[in-house]
């Protein structure tokens, strides 16, 4: 994935970078901006062959992004879906006059005829394990006087475990059958079950599933469930079912009502009828930094009032912190955890469980892709301080410890080998884009030099020194070095009456620009000399920069 974005930020050019213009550039800018940049790169102004030959392939690029920008409609497909999107077949089909929500349309629709053929090879598997683990033993332990002798370690046990998994494979681009089956097993005792279901979609509001199940445990089961928007704001789903079993038939029915009452908030009724009906009321809110679920339910046999609420930290870890209270005719329950990121695709969880009369318990969630690895340990049925001190402090100390020592060390190892395959992968690339920047420098010359001549005549604005990519400073404490490039004269070819301008986009697109560090974060450092004072300013790659502004000044007396 990472090589993928790698690779489309070298090979398609940000055409309003190239141009310097912003993306809300009217057509006056960006004909400004064209003709600006034909006057330096005309291959009619360069009498050196090699240099006309250079001049002519960034005369073309820069022509190419002209021709894109100043058509509406290519404008319109450029910002929705980038350069690939104007590669894409089909275009020549589309009226020229569409508006960008009907280009949408158009694009929408010429990709799922291209993912129709693909549509047998796609399956979208999950799956789920769950181990219990019986370890009250560590803790509930029999007074030594009763202990048979040889039996001074505590016993843990796995006591139960269940299996599940379940494909998809679409057979047309409505309808999609699912395949899942299951294993469960608890102190010795045992079963199976596997369904299989047809869901089609009927319209843009709706969709109707019918489901076939058996089981060595439970009979035969036929079920059907139907989804339907009501409003923009709402919608309701209904699953009905028969269970054939030994004592009979036993009917189902749920049917479940939910309405966005605001952006952020979701209120939802359940009504369940059949061996275990109840009523249920809820209302979740779910933003940036927060998840609130406020719960009621009045039912046979479980009634219950229920409050959850997760903080989500805004942190590359996903980092989130929840806590809950359960309380109802079973008894009381509350439980604190936390998540987080450890890779790319994985998300390690703990929780702590303490109820009555429950007791004590320790459940440990890894989600990989779309498995899920589920360890419930059940570590007392009594409510002892030490249970819960050590339910919580140890998975804490396990995972810095983990984390510090294995993953971290394991992430920054792939990750240098993803950076390397990325600098293997790209270098001719990364060559030829080199090529052309300095080409770019060395056409730029004589027009640099008449701009610093009319900049020093007015007291104006000369760059001195401009570096681009990767910086390293003395306290980082790593032995690493600075990877950067000399972009002194594309940006003082930028100057325009006292005046420089970069638009909040990748600098890499910029003529006499190129990438110094495939995949690494890369920064813009400036030191210009305005009104006789010399100036530094240091920005981010993809920050807008506007020179003369408030900066560091530098001490010449320094």
């Amino acid at each position: 994935m990472a090589a993928a974005l790698v690779d489309e930020e070298i090979n398609n050019d940000d055409f309003y970078a190239l141009l310097n213009v912003r993306r809300e550039a009217t057509q006056d800018e960006l004909k400004a901006a064209y003709r600006r940049l034909c006057m330096l790169y005309h291959p009619d102004k360069h009498r050196d062959p090699e240099l006309k030959q250079q001049a002519e392939t960034l005369f073309n690029l820069v022509h190419q992004a002209y021709e894109v920008l100043s058509d509406p409609q290519s404008r319109a497909i450029y910002d929705i879906y980038g350069k690939k999107g104007l590669e894409m077949e089909g275009w020549e089909v589309v009226e020229r006059k569409k508006a960008a929500a009907e280009i949408r349309e158009e694009f929408e629709r010429l990709q799922r005829e291209r993912e129709e053929r693909r549509l047998q090879q796609r399956t979208n598997p999950k799956g789920t394990i769950s181990v219990g683990v019986d370890a009250t033993d560590l803790f509930d332990r029999y007074d030594e006087e009763f202990e048979e002798p040889g039996s001074r370690f505590p016993q843990i046990e796995i006591n139960k475990m269940h299996i599940s998994q379940s494909i998809e494979a679409p057979l047309t681009t409505t309808d999609t059958a699912v395949l899942a089956g299951s294993l469960s097993t608890q102190n010795g005792n045992g079963g199976g079950s596997i369904n299989i279901a047809l869901r089609r979609v009927t319209s843009a509001k709706g969709w109707g599933e019918l489901e076939f199940g058996a089981g060595d445990i439970q009979g035969p089961l036929f079920g059907m469930k139907i989804f339907r928007n009501i409003t923009s704001q709402s919608f309701i789903t209904t699953h009905c079912g028969l269970q054939f079993s030994s004592r009979g038939i036993r009917p189902g029915l749920t049917t479940v009502l939910a309405r966005n009452l605001d952006k952020n908030t979701m209120g939802y009724l359940q009504w369940r009828w059949g061996s275990q009906s109840a009523m249920n009321t809820s209302l979740v809110r779910d933003t940036k930094t927060s998840h609130l679920t406020l719960a009621l339910q009045l039912g046979i046999p479980h009634s219950f009032m229920l409050i959850s609420y997760q903080y989500k930290f805004q942190d590359d870890d996903q980092t989130r912190i929840k806590g809950t209270i359960k309380t109802g005719f079973f008894g009381t329950l509350v439980e604190y955890g936390a998540e987080r990121k450890i890779s790319r695709h994985s998300i390690l969880g703990a929780t702590v469980s303490i109820g009555v009369p429950q007791g004590v318990s320790l459940k440990i969630k890894l989600n990989r892709a779309s498995q899920t690895y589920f360890f419930p340990i059940h570590l007392t049925d009594q409510l002892l301080p030490s249970a819960i001190f050590y339910a919580t402090v140890g998975p804490l100390v396990f995972y810095f410890a983990m984390h510090r020592l294995i993953i971290k060390p394991y992430l920054r190892m792939q990750k240098e080998k993803e950076l390397e395959k990325q600098r293997e992968s790209s270098s001719s690339t990364i060559a030829l884009k080199k090529q052309e920047a300095e080409a770019a420098v060395r056409l730029m010359q004589e027009s640099v030099r008449r701009i610093i001549e009319i900049e020093e005549s007015k007291l104006g604005l000369i760059i001195t020194n401009a570096w681009y990519g990767k910086f390293v400073t003395d306290s980082s404490g790593k032995n690493e070095r600075a990877k950067v490039i000399d972009v002194t004269v594309p940006l003082q070819c930028l100057v325009k009456e006292s005046k420089l301008i970069l638009t909040e986009a990748c600098k890499i697109s910029v003529p006499g620009f190129y990438d110094p560090c495939v995949g690494e974060e890369k920064s813009l450092k400036v030191i210009y000399l305005f009104r006789g004072v010399l100036h530094q300013v240091m920005t981010a790659d993809n920050e807008s920069l506007r020179i003369p502004k408030q900066s560091h000044r530098i001490d010449t007396d320094g």
